[in-house]
């Protein structure tokens, strides 16, 4: 089979669409036929060498995958051959062929097409996982999400509108803004050119944001404890501004508030907060809303698997609204 492989550390251009070997299904597990993959920012800084995969996993770039069940490993139920899935991955998913526990299926929403489905995995299990089942939201709560008009940011969009929350977002340009707006954003910040937490605390009339999603860590971490409501959630999942950052814990103490770091990648298949679990609340809960059309994935555009460089320039390039799609089948 073939795969985009990275033939060493670097820009786009390392990325290479050579045979590789193809992996077997394991106790547990399925191997699916991919029919697409999609482009994660974490893509790139495992390509940069930034971002090994955990123990076991494979090397190859891809966090996600929609396709057809082709074979079943021992011990699999559930599921048959011919099934058509979409995935959560610890890695593997820019191949023709990729295995995957069985834990890590979901069906593909009979609204969405193959392609489509694929780019919802990884930014449904980050979201479902960190603001629903982490941090809590309920109804009538204030959720801020930097990064609104990135993937995660358009999922968390709808998932909090859906669940009856006022959603406010940063983003970098008005334009950007304004597709947010049609998403269902209640409040949106350029942070270019505005301060989210003055806008926040005007637009809530001195409330704040009861959950934040952060994908900033170090640079935003004192400002947004200072957004934050009382008895408020902090959730870092990103580093892109840095990894160490000075905490006012007399701000938290006052406030009730927590700060929480996740990630999704290292987590265990199984147990109470492993990658299994996650799939099973979001099947139960999060499923129905795309079937009916409340949340939908936000495709900015779909290209060849062997055009994978061109999509990492692109998400780079900061002018990608939602989900790059990599069509392998």
């Amino acid at each position: 089979m073939h795969a985009i492989t990275v033939r060493e550390p670097g820009g786009p251009e390392v990325l290479e669409w050579t045979e590789v070997n193809e992996p077997a299904p394991g106790a547990g597990e399925v191997l699916i036929d991919v029919a697409a993959t999609a482009v994660n920012r974490a893509d790139l800084m495992q390509r940069q060498g930034f971002y090994p995969p955990p123990p076991g996993a494979s090397d190859i770039i891809g966090l996600e995958c929609a396709g057809t069940i082709a074979a079943l490993g021992p011990g699999v139920e559930g599921w048959r051959v011919g099934d058509e899935v979409c995935a959560l991955l610890a890695g593997g998913g820019y191949a023709e062929r990729v295995a995957v526990p069985a834990a890590q299926l979901l069906p593909v929403p009979a609204a969405l097409d193959l392609v489509t489905a694929a780019t919802l995995p990884e930014v449904a299990c980050t979201v479902w996982s960190n603001v629903v089942m982490g941090a809590g939201l309920t109804e009538g709560d204030v959720l801020l999400v930097h990064g609104g008009a990135g993937g995660i940011g358009t999922h968390a969009i709808q998932v909090g509108k859906a669940l009856g929350a006022t959603v406010a977002v940063t983003a970098g340009s008005d334009e950007r803004l304004t597709k947010c707006r049609q998403l269902g954003a209640d409040i949106t910040v350029n942070y270019r050119t505005q301060d989210f937490v003055a806008e926040l605390r005007r637009e809530t009339e001195g409330h704040g944001a009861d959950v934040i999603l952060d994908n900033m860590g170090a640079s935003y971490l004192d400002r947004n404890v200072e957004a934050l409501a009382n008895d408020g959630r902090l959730v870092v999942i990103g580093l892109q501004g840095g990894r160490k950052g000075e905490l006012d814990l007399n701000k938290l103490l006052v406030k009730r508030a927590s700060v929480t770091g996740t990630g999704l990648r290292g987590r265990p298949v199984h147990g109470p907060n492993g990658k299994g679990a996650i799939i099973a609340d979001m099947r139960e809960r999060l499923w129905p809303l795309l079937e009916s059309g409340v949340v939908r994935p936000v495709v900015h555009n779909v290209l060849d698997i062997r055009q994978a460089g061109e999509a990492h320039r692109m998400l780079d390039e900061e002018d990608v609204f939602g989900k790059l799609a990599l069509k392998v089948r």
